[in-house]
């Protein structure tokens, strides 16, 4: 049995002992500065150290995970819409992106990581990144790089949720709510799950690269904001197919190569863990595309290439908080799993509720997100191929903490959800006049098209 830990819990941290030991020994003791001297060596040579390939590869991931959102996620989403609304899906995603990363700087990263012996918040001892150098050090690799990682991922989870409501949303309400949310609803959740001192991570979830922090945080976000919103005039009477698939399969595409910075850069280190979390990145999705094509081709009669990038979605979705804990078998069929569930709450679900998720994204991201951490407690198991459980866990026990875990987002993220959903409409309202609805989003909010005829 292996001891569990969380890689994204690496922290810098000065080693004094030595001196202290090394003062207090008897015959030391009597040559302070010999004594003092050995301290100093024994204190570099046990000081964290930065990892120059750990490094790199950290800030390609970086990258990778920023790519996910621009281009990826808004071209997937601006595919899906109308040609109408393409652009407000764009200015959509890439305002999301600047306001989410200059809130991360100020105060998000000290709410998440600052330190704070909380079980719920990282409290404010990092507020404007305070006390971080450039020779900060948070395990072997700089703590701005572990910042501009974590970043990246504040950046790409309430841009996942506009797709529930996309064609009918105001910019400010989008914007005024995003600041809300992460503030409240995000950075707590991270700082359970991925800080050292957060409730759920004490509490031993696996949560390799976010299935709890962002996909179902994102999906039932997305669920709640489809009710608040409302649904898009003209539904079921109007043509509503997406305007270029051509355009969704690149963002797609681009979603599943940025992921391998997601996923593979959770483990803050170029490693066999990297290493292992990458296959799984790959055959979980391919799984997950067969089956989705599988179902769809008996359910329809064809499969479609928006099936093939729902299921492609679908897998990486269930594979992230998974990814670091399961071996490659365990990954494919975690990915044949996920997208016959999700193919029904799309297909079945959501049409028997009667709620309006455009893109799907409770149905994908939500839906994903809850099978992949559950099940990440299954096939966590040696017997299934896993890299195991905390010493003395066992699977019935690690399931029960996977779904403890996924209640408390649900919960949390609901609750929160709710509230600033109601506080954006009530200050600068949520939904679009009927007349400016129908006109395009495009004109109405940006004063511009996407095309020209």
């Amino acid at each position: 049995m292996r001891p569990f830990f969380n890689a994204r819990t690496l922290t810098a941290a000065g080693l004094g002992l030595a001196a202290a030991a090394l003062a207090c020994h008897p015959v030391l003791a009597q040559d302070a500065p010999a004594a003092a001297e050995a301290a100093g060596d024994a204190a570099a040579a046990a000081a964290p150290a930065i990892d120059k390939g750990d490094t790199a590869w950290m800030m390609t991931s970086s990258l990778l995970v920023l790519f996910m959102t621009m281009p990826g996620l808004a071209l997937f989403y601006g595919g899906l819409v109308r040609a109408k609304n393409m652009l407000s899906v764009l200015m959509q995603c890439t305002v999301i992106t600047a306001l989410v990363m200059v809130i991360w700087v100020l105060w998000g990263y000290s709410f998440a990581f600052g330190g704070s012996e909380s079980p719920w918040w990282g409290g404010t001892a990092k507020l404007f990144l305070a006390g971080i150098q450039p020779d900060t050090v948070s395990g072997s690799i700089p703590e701005y790089v572990f910042v501009v990682f974590q970043m990246t991922f504040a950046v790409i989870t309430p841009a996942l949720i506009v797709g529930a409501f996309a064609e009918r949303v105001k910019f400010t309400g989008v914007l005024l709510f995003v600041a809300l949310w992460v503030t409240f609803v995000y950075f707590p959740i991270a700082h359970m799950v991925w800080d050292a001192n957060g409730f759920l991570f004490k509490q031993g979830a696996m949560d390799f690269a976010g299935g709890t922090v962002v996909h179902i945080n994102a999906g039932v976000a997305a669920l709640i904001g489809c009710f608040f919103v409302g649904k898009r005039t003209g539904l079921g009477k109007d043509i509503m197919a997406p305007h270029s698939m051509t355009l969704t399969m690149v963002g797609a595409s681009i979603l599943w190569v940025g992921w391998f910075g997601f996923n593979a850069g959770s483990a803050l280190a170029a490693n066999g863990t990297a290493g292992l979390a990458m296959i799984n990145t790959f055959v979980a999705t391919a799984g997950a595309i067969l089956s989705w094509c599988v179902v769809e081709g008996v359910g329809r009669g064809k499969a479609s290439m928006l099936g093939a990038a729902s299921g492609m979605v679908a897998g990486l979705v269930a594979i992230t908080p998974a990814c670091g804990f399961v071996g490659p078998v365990g990954a494919v069929v975690l990915g044949l799993i996920v997208s016959p569930i999700c193919y029904f709450f799309v297909s079945v679900v959501k049409n028997s509720i009667k709620y309006d998720d455009s893109l799907d994204v409770f149905g994908v991201h939500g839906i994903g997100g809850i099978v992949g951490a559950i099940l990440t407690g299954v096939f966590a198991s040696p017997s299934l191929g896993g890299v195991g459980y905390a010493e003395g866990q066992t699977m019935a026990g690690q399931l029960m903490v996977q779904i403890e875990g996924v209640l408390i987002t649900i919960v949390w993220c609901g609750i929160g959800s709710v509230v600033f959903y109601a506080i954006t409409k009530a200050l600068v309202g949520l939904r679009p006049s009927v007349e400016e609805e129908r006109e395009g989003l495009d004109l109405t909010y940006h004063g511009e098209v996407a095309y020209h005829s």
